[in-house]
């Protein structure tokens, strides 16, 4: 089954600037990133909360700059 998240608290980072905003969210068990100009409307990019832990740690370690991106 998949969640459910028409009631969920989206949240978007006060860093976004216009254009390139995205906002996150965290329904039963399951965090989705979204783009904000198509909320409600376009796709969601989900996660397990292991899987966002993950990634979480792994961007304050700096694993994922541009610059680590690009190699």
């Amino acid at each position: 089954m998949s969640p459910d998240f028409s009631q969920a608290k989206w949240r978007k980072s006060s860093a976004s600037d216009s254009g390139g905003c995205v906002e996150v969210a965290y329904a039963d068990g399951v965090i989705a990133v979204r783009d904000t100009k198509q909320a409600g409307a376009g796709p969601l990019l989900t996660f397990t909360e292991r899987e966002w832990n993950a990634f979480l740690e792994g961007a304050a370690l700096g694993e994922f700059t541009l610059d680590e991106l690009k190699r």
